[in-house]
Protein backbone atom coordinates (compact mmCIF):
# COMPACT_ATOMS: atom_id res chain seq x y z
CA UNK A 1 0.00 0.00 0.00
CA UNK A 2 1.66 3.22 -1.16
CA UNK A 3 1.85 6.07 1.33
CA UNK A 4 0.26 9.45 0.66
CA UNK A 5 3.06 11.15 2.61
CA UNK A 6 6.82 10.90 3.09
CA UNK A 7 7.45 10.14 6.78
CA UNK A 8 11.03 11.38 6.52
CA UNK A 9 9.83 14.88 5.59
CA UNK A 10 7.40 15.32 8.47
CA UNK A 11 8.46 17.59 11.34
CA UNK A 12 9.69 16.11 14.60
CA UNK A 13 7.17 17.02 17.31
CA UNK A 14 9.20 15.74 20.23
CA UNK A 15 11.98 13.45 21.41
CA UNK A 16 11.82 11.51 24.66
CA UNK A 17 15.00 12.83 26.27
CA UNK A 18 13.38 12.55 29.69
CA UNK A 19 13.14 8.75 29.63
CA UNK A 20 16.12 6.65 30.76
CA UNK A 21 17.96 4.32 28.42
CA UNK A 22 18.05 0.61 29.20
CA UNK A 23 21.42 -0.16 30.79
CA UNK A 24 23.96 -2.42 29.04
CA UNK A 25 23.64 -4.99 31.84
CA UNK A 26 19.89 -5.21 31.24
CA UNK A 27 20.48 -5.71 27.52
CA UNK A 28 22.69 -8.77 27.90
CA UNK A 29 21.45 -12.09 26.54
CA UNK A 30 21.14 -13.55 30.03
CA UNK A 31 19.22 -10.53 31.38
CA UNK A 32 16.79 -10.60 28.45
CA UNK A 33 16.21 -14.30 28.88
CA UNK A 34 15.49 -13.76 32.58
CA UNK A 35 13.12 -10.86 31.84
CA UNK A 36 11.00 -13.03 29.55
CA UNK A 37 11.13 -15.95 32.02
CA UNK A 38 9.81 -13.75 34.85
CA UNK A 39 8.10 -10.78 33.16
CA UNK A 40 7.07 -7.68 35.13
CA UNK A 41 3.62 -6.14 35.26
CA UNK A 42 3.48 -3.69 32.37
CA UNK A 43 1.24 -2.30 29.62
CA UNK A 44 2.31 -1.81 26.00
CA UNK A 45 2.34 1.83 24.99
CA UNK A 46 1.16 1.45 21.39
CA UNK A 47 -1.12 -1.39 20.32
CA UNK A 48 -2.78 -0.36 17.05
CA UNK A 49 -2.83 2.08 14.13
CA UNK A 50 -5.89 3.63 12.46
CA UNK A 51 -7.04 1.24 9.74
CA UNK A 52 -6.27 2.26 6.15
CA UNK A 53 -8.09 -0.61 4.45
CA UNK A 54 -11.38 -2.49 4.71
CA UNK A 55 -9.90 -5.93 4.10
CA UNK A 56 -10.30 -8.60 6.76
CA UNK A 57 -7.71 -8.62 9.53
CA UNK A 58 -5.07 -11.34 9.35
CA UNK A 59 -2.67 -12.72 11.93
CA UNK A 60 1.05 -12.40 11.35
CA UNK A 61 4.32 -12.71 13.24
CA UNK A 62 7.69 -11.01 13.06
CA UNK A 63 11.02 -12.17 14.41
CA UNK A 64 12.85 -9.72 16.68
CA UNK A 65 16.19 -11.45 16.14
CA UNK A 66 18.92 -10.39 18.58
CA UNK A 67 22.44 -11.11 17.36
CA UNK A 68 25.67 -10.97 19.41
CA UNK A 69 27.95 -8.44 17.69
CA UNK A 70 30.93 -10.51 18.89
CA UNK A 71 31.59 -13.30 21.37
CA UNK A 72 29.95 -12.07 24.55
CA UNK A 73 29.48 -8.65 23.00
CA UNK A 74 26.54 -6.27 22.73
CA UNK A 75 23.45 -7.39 20.88
CA UNK A 76 22.19 -6.04 17.58
CA UNK A 77 18.71 -6.29 16.03
CA UNK A 78 18.38 -7.92 12.62
CA UNK A 79 16.23 -5.78 10.29
CA UNK A 80 15.32 -5.76 6.61
CA UNK A 81 14.68 -3.11 3.99
CA UNK A 82 11.66 -4.29 2.03
CA UNK A 83 11.67 -4.05 -1.76
CA UNK A 84 9.78 -1.17 -3.36
CA UNK A 85 7.28 -3.27 -5.36
CA UNK A 86 5.62 -5.10 -2.47
CA UNK A 87 1.91 -4.49 -1.87
CA UNK A 88 2.20 -4.02 1.91
CA UNK A 89 4.74 -1.59 3.42
CA UNK A 90 6.93 -1.28 0.30
CA UNK A 91 10.43 0.06 0.83
CA UNK A 92 10.06 0.20 4.60
CA UNK A 93 12.35 -1.10 7.30
CA UNK A 94 10.82 -4.10 9.02
CA UNK A 95 11.51 -7.22 11.01
CA UNK A 96 11.56 -10.46 9.02
CA UNK A 97 8.10 -11.96 9.21
CA UNK A 98 4.73 -12.26 7.59
CA UNK A 99 1.25 -13.75 7.50
CA UNK A 100 0.40 -16.84 9.55
CA UNK A 101 -0.36 -20.04 7.65
CA UNK A 102 -2.75 -22.82 8.75
CA UNK A 103 0.21 -25.20 9.04
CA UNK A 104 2.01 -22.99 11.59
CA UNK A 105 1.79 -24.42 15.10
CA UNK A 106 1.89 -21.00 16.77
CA UNK A 107 3.15 -17.42 16.42
CA UNK A 108 6.76 -18.49 16.94
CA UNK A 109 6.48 -21.07 14.16
CA UNK A 110 5.22 -18.35 11.82
CA UNK A 111 8.09 -16.04 12.71
CA UNK A 112 10.70 -18.78 12.25
CA UNK A 113 9.25 -19.93 8.93
CA UNK A 114 8.99 -16.42 7.54
CA UNK A 115 12.52 -15.50 8.65
CA UNK A 116 13.84 -18.61 6.95
CA UNK A 117 11.93 -17.81 3.75
CA UNK A 118 12.78 -14.10 3.69
CA UNK A 119 16.39 -13.95 4.82
CA UNK A 120 17.55 -17.58 4.96
CA UNK A 121 17.92 -17.65 8.75
CA UNK A 122 17.79 -21.33 9.69
CA UNK A 123 15.55 -22.09 12.70
CA UNK A 124 18.31 -24.26 14.20
CA UNK A 125 20.25 -21.07 15.02
CA UNK A 126 17.27 -19.28 16.62
CA UNK A 127 16.48 -19.54 20.33
CA UNK A 128 13.03 -18.07 21.00
CA UNK A 129 12.91 -16.47 24.46
CA UNK A 130 9.43 -14.94 24.42
CA UNK A 131 6.80 -12.88 22.65
CA UNK A 132 5.39 -9.38 22.96
CA UNK A 133 1.71 -8.35 22.90
CA UNK A 134 0.16 -8.11 19.46
CA UNK A 135 0.32 -4.91 17.43
CA UNK A 136 -2.33 -4.19 14.78
CA UNK A 137 -1.14 -2.33 11.69
CA UNK A 138 -3.14 0.10 9.58
CA UNK A 139 -3.07 -2.49 6.80
CA UNK A 140 -4.97 -4.98 8.97
CA UNK A 141 -2.28 -7.32 10.25
CA UNK A 142 -2.44 -8.45 13.88
CA UNK A 143 1.27 -8.93 14.47
CA UNK A 144 2.93 -10.93 17.24
CA UNK A 145 6.58 -9.90 17.77
CA UNK A 146 8.55 -13.04 18.66
CA UNK A 147 11.83 -12.26 20.42
CA UNK A 148 14.79 -14.58 19.94
CA UNK A 149 18.54 -14.85 20.44
CA UNK A 150 20.47 -15.89 17.33
CA UNK A 151 23.31 -18.31 17.91
CA UNK A 152 26.74 -17.95 16.23
CA UNK A 153 27.40 -19.71 12.94
CA UNK A 154 24.25 -18.65 11.10
CA UNK A 155 24.22 -17.56 7.47
CA UNK A 156 21.77 -15.32 5.63
CA UNK A 157 20.44 -15.40 2.08
CA UNK A 158 17.79 -12.77 1.39
CA UNK A 159 14.88 -13.43 -0.96
CA UNK A 160 15.45 -10.71 -3.58
CA UNK A 161 11.73 -10.44 -4.33
CA UNK A 162 10.87 -9.36 -0.78
CA UNK A 163 14.10 -8.08 0.75
CA UNK A 164 16.33 -5.37 -0.69
CA UNK A 165 18.80 -5.48 2.20
CA UNK A 166 19.45 -7.09 5.58
CA UNK A 167 21.24 -5.00 8.20
CA UNK A 168 21.81 -4.75 11.95
CA UNK A 169 21.24 -1.93 14.44
CA UNK A 170 22.65 -1.97 17.99
CA UNK A 171 19.94 -2.91 20.49
CA UNK A 172 21.30 -0.24 22.86
CA UNK A 173 20.61 2.45 20.25
CA UNK A 174 17.01 1.34 19.84
CA UNK A 175 16.45 1.02 23.58
CA UNK A 176 17.53 4.63 24.20
CA UNK A 177 14.52 7.01 24.05
CA UNK A 178 16.81 9.86 23.02
CA UNK A 179 16.52 8.25 19.58
CA UNK A 180 12.70 7.98 19.69
CA UNK A 181 11.14 10.83 17.69
CA UNK A 182 7.41 11.62 17.53
CA UNK A 183 5.56 12.72 14.38
CA UNK A 184 1.93 13.21 13.35
CA UNK A 185 0.12 13.15 10.02
CA UNK A 186 -3.53 13.30 8.87
CA UNK A 187 -4.56 10.32 6.75
CA UNK A 188 -8.11 10.29 5.38
CA UNK A 189 -9.19 12.73 8.06
CA UNK A 190 -7.66 10.72 10.92
CA UNK A 191 -4.57 11.96 12.73
CA UNK A 192 -1.91 9.32 13.10
CA UNK A 193 0.91 9.76 15.62
CA UNK A 194 3.95 7.60 15.09
CA UNK A 195 7.55 7.14 16.12
CA UNK A 196 10.72 7.11 14.10
CA UNK A 197 14.19 5.92 15.09
CA UNK A 198 16.56 6.95 12.27
CA UNK A 199 19.86 5.09 12.40
CA UNK A 200 22.83 6.79 10.74
CA UNK A 201 25.90 4.76 9.90
CA UNK A 202 28.63 4.28 7.30
CA UNK A 203 27.99 1.68 4.62
CA UNK A 204 30.48 -0.85 3.26
CA UNK A 205 31.61 1.65 0.62
CA UNK A 206 32.42 4.24 3.29
CA UNK A 207 29.46 6.47 2.45
CA UNK A 208 26.95 7.87 4.98
CA UNK A 209 23.74 5.86 5.18
CA UNK A 210 20.47 6.41 7.04
CA UNK A 211 18.02 3.62 7.83
CA UNK A 212 14.66 5.20 8.62
CA UNK A 213 12.96 2.95 11.16
CA UNK A 214 9.38 4.07 11.74
CA UNK A 215 5.73 3.06 11.96
CA UNK A 216 4.91 -0.46 13.09
CA UNK A 217 8.54 -1.50 13.47
CA UNK A 218 9.34 1.51 15.66
CA UNK A 219 6.15 0.98 17.68
CA UNK A 220 7.03 -2.63 18.44
CA UNK A 221 10.54 -1.57 19.45
CA UNK A 222 9.02 1.08 21.71
CA UNK A 223 6.89 -1.60 23.37
CA UNK A 224 10.03 -3.67 23.87
CA UNK A 225 11.59 -0.64 25.56
CA UNK A 226 8.56 -0.31 27.86
CA UNK A 227 8.75 -4.02 28.68
CA UNK A 228 12.45 -3.82 29.56
CA UNK A 229 12.07 -0.61 31.57
CA UNK A 230 9.05 -1.74 33.60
Amino acid sequence: MALSFDPQKLPVLGVDHHLPAITPDDLSASALRQRFTAPPLWVPEITAEPRFTERAAAHASVLVALVPAAAGGALTVLLTQRTDHLTDHPGQVSFPGGRSEPTDADAAATALREAHEEIGLAPAFVDVIGAMPTYTTGTGFIVTPVVALVQPGFALKADPFEVAEVFEVPLAFLMNPRHHRWHAVDVAGVQRRFLSMPFDCIDEAGAPRRYFIWGATAAMLRNLYRFLSA
